[in-house]
């Protein structure tokens, strides 16, 4: 090659390297998408949670449920209650219940009668669990399923830590672990309201308490997640308890949207469940049914931001607690 030719291509060949590192260096510099945090979805109250018994209401609300979470490809798990299961006309709490699992989701217990450990001797706790594990299992078995996974009741798992064991020890002794929760957003406050407005046909009303719900819950995702990164230093696979009523049904959308913007996404409830933070101690006595990131605090000895914890509207939580006063 003659030595004009050489130095011609050298230099084309140095432009080109020297236009490679400095993509190179470019593509390096931009910053990296934040992976996806998990959250579980757990529906407690299984078949439906409602103060409108009609059954056609409760067979939309299923229907419902299940369809915008498969929409947006969600994995979800159910708690059910055994007593509730059992009720209704023309076995109608089995059916809402076969739907779920046909559906693809698994089930665990959430006792019979759905009482409060801290209220009720733990041996009658025990058998009220054993009496909801016997027609799970029965229902389970068809699908695939066996109950493996339990959820106290208003988050309660005992006055005292000896009963909190002793109930403890009858799980496991059952195959059965604890649900825990590490993020909720109070749509029980929210659930009469909306149904209520519903039956009477007010739905301007009833879509004012799905909007203020939908605020509310946005606001708390961005509590628990600061909450958690506050105590662990990062922020956990979250546990998230809901309910199986109309209102989430309805509002599947808008929780996707919060997810999104959060950058949350939904897996099953075994997937968040490996998290390690979820092998940490919970054992406290606990009479107030907090959940998991309050327990943690409280026996790691340190404090939670409550003091910016958002509090339901008044005016909605009063009318809910008329409608519904077992909440």
């Amino acid at each position: 090659m003659p030595t004009a030719s050489r130095r011609s291509f050298w230099r084309l060949a140095a432009t080109v390297l020297a236009s490679s590192l400095l993509l190179v260096g470019a593509l390096s510099l931009k910053p990296c998408r934040a992976e996806a945090e998990p959250v579980a979805l757990t529906f407690d109250d299984l078949p439906v949670m409602s103060i409108n018994d009609d059954a056609d209401y409760q067979r939309t609300t299923m229907a419902r449920l299940i369809k915008g979470l498969h929409r947006h490809h969600y994995p979800a798990f159910g708690f059910a209650i055994g007593g509730d299961v059992e009720s209704g006309p023309d076995h109608l709490g089995e059916r809402l219940l076969n739907e779920w699992m046909e559906a693809g989701f698994p089930v665990g217990n959430h006792t019979w009668s759905h009482n409060s450990l801290n209220k009720t001797p733990v041996e009658t706790y025990i058998a009220d669990t054993a009496r909801a594990d016997a027609l799970l299992r029965g229902l389970m078995r068809p699908h695939g399923q066996t109950p493996q996974w339990f959820r106290h009741p208003y988050l309660d798992t005992g006055a005292t830590l000896e009963d909190k064991h002793r109930f403890e020890g009858w799980l496991k002794a059952h195959g059965y672990r604890v649900a825990p929760v590490t993020m909720e957003n109070s749509d029980w406050e929210f659930s009469p309201a909306y149904d209520q407005a519903l039956k009477t046909g007010d739905l301007a009303k009833a879509e004012a308490v799905r909007r203020a719900y939908v605020r509310y819950t946005a606001s708390v995702v961005t509590w628990y997640r600061a909450a958690g990164l506050q105590l662990l230093g990062r922020r956990p696979a979250y546990v998230f308890l809901l309910h199986a009523c109309r209102l989430n049904a309805d509002s599947i959308d808008d929780l996707a949207h919060i997810f999104r913007e959060n950058g949350l996404k939904p897996v099953s409830l075994a997937k968040a469940m490996r998290d390690p933070v979820y092998r940490r101690s919970d054992d406290w006595a606990d009479a107030d049914g907090d959940e998991w990131l309050t327990r943690w605090a409280h026996l790691a000895h340190k404090k939670l931001d409550w003091d910016k914890f958002p509090d339901p509207p008044s005016d909605i939580s009063d009318e809910s607690d008329r409608l519904d006063p077992n909440e």
